[in-house]
């Protein structure tokens, strides 16, 4: 199977640098100084990576201040360490990075769709709310969560590393977003931050609120990706393919997860009874197409998810989930193809049981 002939759903993980990101990168190397550094290289440098910033924001429709990153986990983490507010809490289904850099806060408990029940939170505290989950594709409803956020003197830090440049970003006082979920270049993100005021300096590189030098190339990328509204301009039509996969895996006997409630168009989590998540994983691949499972490999042993336990799937379903995410360049041809091997894969299990 060569590379060409690959049919790769997994943009939730990852997606590809897109060109215009390339091309800006490239040319982002000819501006090859420090941006910190005082001489007349140093702030051609700056000048670039501050373009580069207001691209950023310009793209996202985002006034306040920009702190550059080396991703989400970054700025989730950053928020998390320095945000002047007492408490901590998050919901039940966000991402690991989120409890990693909030031990002992509160755990907000979600519904049988993995909504966050907001009426759990109990005094002031940073609130960490994903707008798109990543496993699921579940849309948190933000608008009001932001409202009760505020009416218990909290602060609410929006993790948008699967929504920014796909969806409007949300109103809050924090929002972590990562480059190559949008066709940046990975290992790059930033921390928007509406007040600066509600967050701790630490000294150093971006206006004293990280340290360490600041990668133009990947912000010059970064803003380069969003700027080509990729993604933004393909979520309609990804729309209808999700729509299309969706008729055609219950009509083969699959489950998908969160039915009933918004999710974004990029992301979808199905369950196929009685065949593990890691054999559809190998099976899926060794078709030519890479996917991902709604469990994690800790220990070499399959464990149920997080997100999913959280949510009240059983075992026995939630063990039989993946994921299947979408980018700017899939086509009604690539969704054809995938569910002529999710029938396969299904037909073939059941021809063993039988």
């Amino acid at each position: 199977m060569t590379a060409q002939n690959r049919l790769y759903l997994d943009h939730a993980a990852t997606t590809p640098v897109l060109p215009e990101a390339r091309e800006a990168i490239a040319h982002a190397l000819e501006t090859w100084a420090n941006p910190s550094s005082p001489h007349a290289d140093g702030r051609a440098a700056r000048a670039a990576l501050e373009r580069a910033r207001a691209d950023v924001a310009d793209a996202l429709g985002w006034r306040h201040d920009i702190i550059f990153t080396s991703g989400a986990t970054e700025a989730i983490a950053i928020a998390a360490a320095r945000a002047k507010v007492s408490g901590r809490a998050y919901g039940a289904t966000e991402h690991d990075a989120v409890g990693a850099a909030m031990p002992g806060a509160k755990v907000l408990p979600v519904d049988s769709n993995g909504l966050v029940d907001i009426r759990a939170l109990d005094g002031p505290a940073l609130v960490a709310i994903q707008q798109v989950n990543n496993e699921t594709g579940v849309v948190q409803p933000l608008a009001s969560i932001a409202e009760r956020v505020r009416e218990a003197g909290s602060l609410l830090l929006a993790d948008c590393a699967q929504g920014a440049g796909k969806r409007e970003l949300p109103d809050a006082d924090f929002i972590a977003i990562a480059a190559h979920k949008v066709g940046g270049p990975p290992g790059f993100g930033a921390l928007l931050v509406t007040d600066v005021a509600n967050l701790a300096a630490s000294g150093g590189q971006e206006r004293g609120y990280r340290r360490g030098t600041e990668n133009l190339l990947a912000a010059a990328g970064l803003a380069a990706a969003l700027k080509s509204r990729a993604f933004a301009d393909a979520m309609p039509g990804l729309e209808k393919l999700r729509t299309q996969l969706e008729h055609e895996i219950v009509a083969s006997g699959g489950l998908v997860i969160a039915a009933e409630v918004e999710r974004s168009a990029a992301i979808g989590a199905y369950a196929m009874p009685g065949v593990a998540s890691a054999s559809q994983l190998v099976q899926f691949d060794l078709a030519g197409i890479a996917v991902s499972a709604g469990s994690a490999c800790s220990s070499g042993s399959m464990k149920p998810s997080r997100v999913l336990e959280a949510m009240g799937i059983p075992v026995e379903t939630a063990s039989t989930v993946i994921r299947v995410s979408f980018g700017p360049q899939t086509t009604e041809t690539d969704i054809e193809r995938f569910i002529a091997t999710w029938r396969s894969i299904r037909e073939r299990a059941s021809s063993r049981a039988a």
